[in-house]
């Protein structure tokens, strides 16, 4: 089965523009918007997995359509991983990306060990059936903030093999290594295998 249109069931701009470049030469993605959705869905399960499927299955229980959704959580070493699954409320709970940089790198003062990871899990609802997909990006936490494109942790995120933010990469770049790039890339497999 090869699906033209998928749901995302998501209202972040930026994740649904990098979701959109990755997938352009496959699928249409519509975003919660597009169908009529400006619920702001309750993120309360206590990892990724859990809220990745409490978006998916709200949008086929509501809307009736197959879809998929994303959680990602930026995991930091030195602070038992944490912000993780609290990665956008971490100084709050109205998502502020600076405050949330300002709060890592003042809880990263002074510790040498700067290895983190992001983590994407995708769930996807189709034809009833439930599948999960991961993508994983190694790095460390930069001193300070750098670059002026990408979103959350991007300007103070350095991936393995690279001197430069993610903030600081070309999106074309960002999308070849990042997480959600690796989980959708394995979602988009799936798919075009139905």
């Amino acid at each position: 089965m090869f699906l033209k249109k998928l749901i995302f069931a998501t209202n972040n701009k930026h994740k649904l523009d990098e979701v959109r470049a990755i997938l352009a030469n496959d699928f249409e993605v519509l975003s919660l918007e597009d169908i009529g959705c400006i619920v702001d869905i309750p993120e309360t399960g206590t990892t990724l997995e859990e809220n990745a499927k409490i978006k998916a299955q709200y949008v086929k229980n509501n809307y009736k359509f197959d879809c998929f959704a994303d959680d990602t959580g930026l995991e930091v070493e030195a602070l038992n991983n944490a912000p993780g699954v609290h990665s956008a409320r971490y100084a709050g709970e109205d998502k502020d990306s600076q405050k949330n940089i300002e709060k890592l790198l003042s809880e990263l003062k002074g510790k040498e060990n700067r290895k983190a990871r992001f983590r994407t899990v995708v769930a996807l609802i189709i034809d009833d059936e439930e599948h999960c997909f991961e993508g994983e990006v190694r790095g460390v936490i930069a001193n300070s903030c750098k670059g002026n494109s990408g979103f959350g942790y991007d300007p103070v995120f350095v991936p393995e093999g690279y001197d430069k933010t993610f903030a600081e990469l070309s999106l074309e770049t960002k999308n070849t290594i990042s997480h959600r790039a690796l989980a959708i890339d394995k979602l988009c497999k799936f798919l075009k295998n139905e």
